[in-house]
Parts: C-alpha cells; structure tokens; sequence
C-alpha cells in the first residue's frame, strides 16, 4: 500500500460497475434540432462574456446525431454503464405541457442501444438545463419549478421507465441554486444570496417530490438516486469548516438523509433569508428512501474564518462573476492549496476521495454509494494519431486505490462512473478544458481514445487496475 496512492493490480468485485458519464448540453449538439427549445445555457452562452471564447454547446460533440457510433464505443471500451442526462427542454419543451416526440424518440434509442449492447442505462433527470420559458417565470427560487420538475421526472419515468436502471433526480443541486443563482459563475447567472438559498431548498423539494412519482410511473422496479458534489474541507479552523460544511454539504444530505435542515445552517444564513419558503410537510416530502447516493468528486477545499481586513482569498475552484457561491458565509476565505493541480487549478488529492467515502458511509451506514462524477482536465497532446494522457492514467489509477481503500474499510461503494466519457462544453470554461477519456476533434468530430480511456476499458473488462509501467 503506497502511500501516494499508487497502488496497482487492485480487484474489484465482480459485480462492481465501472462507466463513464456525461451531460446531455456538454455533448448532444442539435440545440435547435428534433423540436427542443432553449434552456438557460443556451441563454447563458450566447450572452456575451459570460464563457470562454463565447462558446456554445449550439453543436458541441455533436452526440445528438452521432448516437449509434458513440454507442458502439462505448461497447468498444466494455463500459458497464453509461450515465448521461435527459435534456429536459428537449423531451419537455418548455418545461410544461406534453412531450416532444422526436426527444423521447431520442433517448428511447439511446437507452435501447445501451442494452443491447449490455450496458446499463443511469438517467439523470437534471443537469442544469432549465427550459428558459420556467427561468422567465422565476427559475428554481420559486416554489412552482419543483412542481413542474415532479411532473417532467413523471412523463420521463413512464416513456422509459420499462427499461432505465437506474433514475438520478438531480446532479448537483450545489451548482445548480449557487453559481447558477448566487455567484452568476453558471446559469442563468444571478447573484441574489437569498434566490439562492430559496433554489436549494426548490431543488431540494423537487427531488423530493420526484422519486415517488418515478417509482410509481416506472415499470421494472428501478433504483432511484440523486447525485451530490460534495466538498471535502481541511483547515484547522473549525468554525469555518462548519460553516461550509453546513452550507455545501449538509445543506442538502440532511433534508434528503434525514429530513430537516440542521439548526447551524439555518441560523448562519438567518441574515439573508427568514426560509418561510419552507412549508409544512416538505422536509417529510424531501426526506425519500433511496437506493444509493451518487458522490461526484474532483479536489479539496482548505478553508479559514476571514478577518475582514487582509485580502480574503478565494480559492474555492469556481469562476469570480460578481457574485458569492457562499450566501451567509461571505466571512469565509478559501486558502492555496498544495499541488499538483490539474488544468483546472484543482488540486489533485485521492486521500480526500478515501476520506469522503469513509465519512458518508459512517453517517449514513444504510445507504450504498456510487462514484457518479470522477476525473480530470489535462492539456492533451495528439502524437501520431494517438492521445498520451499519462496524467489523466496516473490521476485515475490513485483515485481508484482510494476508492478500493475505501472499501477495504467496510464502504458498501457500488460502482465507479469516470467524468467524462468525451472531451465536451466545459459550462463557463467552454471548449478550452478537456476531462474526457475519449478526444473529440471539434472541427471534425473525429474520435480518439485516449491512453486513459483504454485504462478505464481494461478496469471495466477486468474489475482491477492494471500493472503500473
């Protein structure tokens, strides 16, 4: 056992699910094809200044009309599960009112080429692409957006709900109520603390509203999930570890785990909001048993109490767009971490992986865990038609000897899903951060599989690390 976590030759269990993932903006293209409508990024990314270069995911990888090839692909590398996420204005457009054909026509052959390929279907309901027209009329500060949610997560589970696997309400709801709402850093770019501590609880509220309707719509029993991003904090400052523990975390794990708002959260944010958007009965209605829960992970945060008169630092791996991603907690500073870094000035750091895993498996010892998002952006090379991402290896080799660590200390951990299968729209970052496994050639939509995506194929074959060289 390495201490740098370069483990290698690790077995998994046979029934251990290795995969990949995406998002249906960052990839499908086609954003004004098959009848769908405008979501938010579409909004976001055409508004000047807003991402890198001004791009767009208007063609993106170009999924949308590449679906039968990316499949056979992903057959190729012996992938186990595919996660990617149902574009909400392209099954609904609008947000409200009936289905759009062509959309559900859409991900039913996407799901159906997943199994006849053997590959299991992980639906994510959201990931971040609200239909502009519910934006308009007050996004996920409002209470109706949970509503209209619930209805979508309905239609979706009784379209595909005879063969999906496996439901994921929402990806990050962290992101969503946050940088779409407090820090402007994501869509639709507002910076309203208080909208953004009422699209935590909407969104929390949504999900909660959500898995019942799947479960009843859906015909073949599937599991149910929702998947978080969470912050592993270090510092020695204890009452700023608590606080963005309240407010990144447990802002979510604990109305879904346990049904409340811890008591801390709600009085380090009572200066911005008084939560009487809250109603009775929606703690019950959040608080939903699930199959497992989805832990996306990249980096750490190191974190000290500000003291309002040094430059506060900032270091919490999110763009500066006016806003603040910490409503209540303005009084925090985000210290320099230690590298390496990966492109995008995240620090690289498997024993939080371990650490993380331990720590949920022991507050919540009845839920089993998956790995939905795990990865990294690195500057990548084409050397004779071949992609050498000996980073991008060495990055996942460590975090999957965390994650086999992990297990080894009793984590009831399920599966491990790597972000991302392609090289895609990296939200605000554009096309100029590439997390997949597989390069995409934007000008030509050529595909190349990357030293890396052979690595993860030969741990999906094989349930084990390979050799190191």
């Amino acid at each position: 056992m390495n201490s740098d976590y370069r483990d290698s030759g690790l077995v998994f269990p046979p029934n251990f699910i290795v995969g990949s993932a995406t998002a249906a903006y960052q990839v499908e293209g086609a954003a004004r094809d098959g009848g769908r409508t405008e979501s938010i990024w579409d909004t976001f990314s055409h508004t000047p200044g807003k991402t890198w270069n001004g791009d767009t995911g208007d063609v993106a990888d170009d999924h949308y009309y590449r679906l039968e090839s990316d499949l056979d692909l992903m057959a190729e590398l012996g992938l186990d599960a595919y996660r990617f996420s149902i574009s909400w204005p392209r099954f609904q457009p609008g947000g409200q009112g009936p289905i759009n054909p062509e959309g559900v026509s859409f991900y039913s052959r996407l799901v159906d080429g997943l199994l006849s390929r053997g590959i299991r279907p992980i639906a994510t309901l959201y990931h971040w692409d609200l239909p502009q027209e519910l934006e308009d009329e007050g996004g996920w500060p409002e209470r109706d957006t949970a509503m209209w949610f619930a209805e979508y997560a309905e239609l979706a589970a009784t379209a595909l709900g005879d063969r999906v696997h496996t439901w994921t309400t929402l990806n990050e709801p962290w992101c969503s109520a946050y940088l779409g709402y407090g820090s402007a850093s994501h869509a639709p770019g507002r910076t309203s603390d208080a909208d953004a501590l009422a699209a935590v609880h909407h969104l929390n509220l949504a999900h909660g509203m959500a898995v019942p309707r799947i479960r009843e719509a859906a015909t073949n029993s599937p599991q149910v999930s929702a998947t978080l991003n969470f912050h592993v904090i270090r510092g020695e400052d204890a009452e700023a570890k608590r606080r963005i523990d309240a407010l990144a975390n447990r802002a979510f794990t604990s109305p879904m785990l346990l049904g409340r708002y811890d008591d801390d959260f709600i009085a380090d944010t009572s200066e911005v909001t008084d939560w009487s958007f809250v109603h009775a009965g929606d703690l019950a209605t959040i608080h939903q048993p699930l199959d497992f829960l989805g832990v996306n992970y990249y980096s750490t945060v190191t974190v000290k109490m500000w003291d309002g008169v040094s430059e506060r630092a900032m270091n919490d791996g999110h763009k500066d767009m006016g806003g603040s991603a910490w409503p209540g907690s303005r009084n925090v500073e985000f210290l320099p971490q230690a590298g390496p870094y990966t492109a995008m000035n995240w620090n690289i750091a498997p024993d939080g992986l371990e650490d993380l895993l331990v720590d949920l498996s022991e507050r919540f010892p009845d839920l089993p865990l998956m790995i939905t998002e795990n990865g990294a952006a690195f500057d990548d090379e084409v050397t004779d038609g071949r992609v050498h991402d000996a980073d991008r290896v060495d990055y996942l080799n460590r975090h999957f000897t965390a994650a086999h660590r992990a297990m080894q200390r009793g984590v009831n951990l399920q599966g491990y899903l790597v972000w991302s299968l392609l090289d895609n729209f990296e939200w605000g970052y554009g096309y100029s951060k590439r997390f997949g496994i597989v390069r995409v050639d934007y000008d030509t939509q050529e595909r190349i599989v990357k030293d890396s995506g052979l690595w993860v194929s030969e741990v999906a074959k094989n349930k084990a690390t390979p050799a190191l060289n």
